[in-house]
């Protein structure tokens, strides 16, 4: 409770850290915002050709079939790389200024959520232009996202302390984040893969989170709903002991940085 009472008497500088989180990342650039459309954009270009015409994928569909996919993962990856140097870029703050340190990851998470709203017309687009249907199961969309947001805040809390005592995380988290990448259906589809790796897709929580996705805009079916409410019990888990770690390491954040 005493979280929750704290950001709530710092709701106004949590406001604004996320504003300046979402205008920081494309600061200078001349695009602007657009780029919360045009990365994307380009990411699912580069695989859309890759792999129907070089590695022969036959997915019908493919474009709208990836877009479902890499465009939630794009949220989810972004958004911890961020987190794990958040409070190294801040460290001249967090030496001078008190406030709850928890304000910093939970702005780039929610910056980040913000820019995969805005992506997710994206979706909508291409499944239009694809000649799919929005249907019914669209209205399962803020549950699937709220799942990923507090998964993606536990993570965050985790790295971004952890990485202050040990700077190499950094690194580490690209190579993970790769890993994970192949280790969760985004550029194919988890029928495809052959039952004895299976179990590895059923322990990853993004591949409840991606099906869910793909399912209301691509499949135009009812997501796994009992999947994913067990992700959300492991997501609340998981924040919950990624603030309790939080908490506990930044007692030393400024001798640190």
């Amino acid at each position: 409770m005493k979280f929750f009472k704290e950001l709530y008497n710092y709701r106004e500088l949590l406001k604004t850290n996320v504003k300046k989180e979402i205008r920081g990342k494309y600061k200078n650039s001349f695009l602007g915002v657009l780029w919360s459309f045009l990365n994307p954009l380009l990411q699912i270009a580069v695989y859309a050709i890759v792999f129907p015409l070089i590695l022969k994928n036959t997915q019908p569909n493919y474009v709208v079939f990836l877009c479902a996919g890499l465009i939630p993962w794009t949220f989810f990856s972004t958004a911890i790389n961020r987190a794990a140097f958040t409070l190294i870029e801040n460290g001249n703050l967090l030496k001078k200024v008190y406030f709850p340190r928890a304000i910093l990851p939970i702005s780039v998470v929610t910056s980040e959520a913000v820019n995969f709203i805005i992506s997710t017309i994206i979706i909508i687009a291409f499944v239009i232009g694809g000649g799919i249907p929005l249907t019914k199961y669209i209205l399962v969309y803020p549950l699937i996202f709220i799942v990923q947001y507090i998964l993606v805040l536990g993570l965050s809390f985790i790295v971004s302390s952890v990485t202050v005592y040990f700077r190499d995380l950094q690194h580490l988290i690209g190579v993970a984040l790769q890993l994970l990448f192949y280790a969760t259906p985004i550029v194919y589809a988890s029928n495809t893969i052959p039952q004895e790796f299976a179990w590895i897709l059923k322990l990853n929580p993004m591949t409840y989170i991606i099906d869910g996705y793909r399912n209301i805009f691509y499949n135009c079916t009812m997501p796994d709903i009992k999947g994913l409410i067990i992700v959300l019990g492991v997501s609340l888990a998981i924040c919950i002991i990624g603030y309790l770690i939080f908490s506990k390491l930044q007692k030393r954040f400024a001798e640190e940085l």
